[in-house]
């Protein structure tokens, strides 16, 4: 089998590694890659969001299946546009991925069909929406209706921050067309979790729960990010909660698709706040997140290509998952100044040295091979440092090792990924022992 991957980051880097393990696939393309993903793939200079162009591509090459990592392309409708080609493909199709690529349209669905989530009104007019922020007060939350790349959604502690968002996304358009209208919603107390499932529509194939650290810095402070790492398994989500996450939200979100027409078929990605309610929905997204994408597939041992074929296919419920005991910590080193400006262009070294300790992977987001045969920074987040460890704060250890061995001018990174997790099991930060 021929595979290609469609994206860049430390994502289709993860997707890349996992499916090169599988029996079946014999040859694996990248579209664009990076310089880590190149190592195991063929990498081709098309875009995400060429999509004629990957069409071209996948037909000529006799490409088998295509996974596609980014929201973007499954946005822009690239799996309607392969299955009218013929061309077997793994994501959502437009109107179903529209449950991401527009908050107001997933808000709406949960609100009609009684998924838990926070209370929200929808603008367009800024003023309005300035008025109601007066009017309700912080904490509040304010959204960008569209994509913006996972940073669109601004928590904020109080009635000044949360007029100065607005501005931003709307007059600002720091988010270009994504910003033409907002949602407002409560703000919600509680600890997040992520949980992916593979569903074909019908039946729903949850992965392993993990927990993201969207926030730039230490303690979770400063601006959100695509995310500066994540673990799993996730403590906050024990056996009960997942029960409870499938029957009052996975399950309902998949039928409420099919209700609308919008057969759901893919992975579907819960954020989540765990509320002393009970866990309501913070967003949808459709693809596998990133980083939790890195810190789950590690753990999985079941061939990641039998539940994507069975997923297209309408089989999932024949499939079943089987997981390592080990726990996974993922830790983002990101260049400075991410995720506002920041400088490309710098050496890395240290990452075989890093990967020598074994069960640690590093994943590649933002690198490339620059003229002189170096490997280089080419992006905000620059490498995703993954261990698997016998529980959560060994793992954090021998994560906070690994990423002590990598080196690039202006490197940070959150020296506390994990945190949470150690608090669950009565333990404090740094792990000791």
């Amino acid at each position: 089998m021929k595979v290609l991957v469609v994206g860049s980051g430390g994502r289709e880097h993860t997707l890349v590694w996992k499916i090169s393990q599988s029996r079946k696939v014999k040859e694996i393309h990248a579209a664009p890659g990076n310089a880590g993903i190149c190592k195991g793939a063929t990498c081709v200079s098309i875009s995400p969001t060429d999509i004629e162009g990957l069409v071209q591509y996948a037909a000529s090459n006799n490409i088998d299946l295509t996974v596609v990592g980014p929201e973007a392309p499954l946005a822009e409708g690239i799996v309607d546009r392969f299955e009218r080609e013929g061309l077997r493909i793994f994501g959502p199709t437009k109107k179903a991925a529209e449950i991401e690529s527009s908050k107001i349209f997933a808000k709406n669905l949960m609100k009609k069909y009684g998924i838990p989530t926070a209370e929200f009104e929808v603008f367009k007019d800024p003023e309005k929406a300035i008025d109601y922020v007066k009017e309700m007060g912080g904490p509040i939350v304010v959204k960008a209706d569209g994509l913006a790349a996972g940073k669109g959604a601004i928590p904020c502690k109080n009635e000044w921050e949360a007029i100065r968002a607005i501005k931003k996304i709307m007059v600002d358009k720091a988010f270009g067309d994504a910003g033409k209208r907002i949602v407002v919603e409560e703000f919600m107390e509680g600890e997040e979790a992520s949980i992916l499932a593979f569903t074909d529509g019908e039946n729903i194939l949850p992965l392993e729960p993990s927990q993201d650290h969207k926030r730039a810095y230490d303690g979770d402070r400063g601006p959100n990010t695509g995310g500066m790492g994540a673990y799993s398994p996730a403590p906050v989500v024990d056996k009960v909660l997942q029960g409870t996450i499938f029957d009052e939200i996975l399950a309902p979100a998949v039928r409420a698709m099919k209700e609308e027409g919008r057969e759901y078929r893919g992975i579907l990605y819960a954020g989540l706040m765990i509320t002393k309610d009970g866990p309501k929905v913070v967003e949808f997204n459709c693809r596998f997140g990133d980083p939790e994408t890195q810190a789950v597939l590690p753990r999985l041992m079941t061939d990641i290509i039998r539940p994507i074929e069975a997923t297209i296919d309408g089989d999932l419920d024949k499939v079943k998952l089987r997981w390592r005991r080990s726990a996974a910590v993922c830790v983002v080193m990101a260049s400075e100044g991410y995720p506002g400006k920041y400088q490309k262009g710098f050496p890395i070294t240290g990452i075989e040295e890093a990967e020598a300790m074994g069960d640690l992977y590093v994943f590649h987001a933002g690198t490339k091979i620059d003229e002189k045969g170096d490997l280089v920074t080419a992006g905000g987040r620059v490498l995703g440092v993954t261990a698997l460890g016998r529980d959560i704060p060994d793992a954090i250890k021998r994560a906070y090792e690994g990423v002590s061995k990598i080196h690039f001018e202006g490197a940070f990174y959150r020296r506390d990924i994990g945190y949470r997790a150690l608090e669950h099991l009565g333990l404090k930060y740094p792990p000791v022992g």
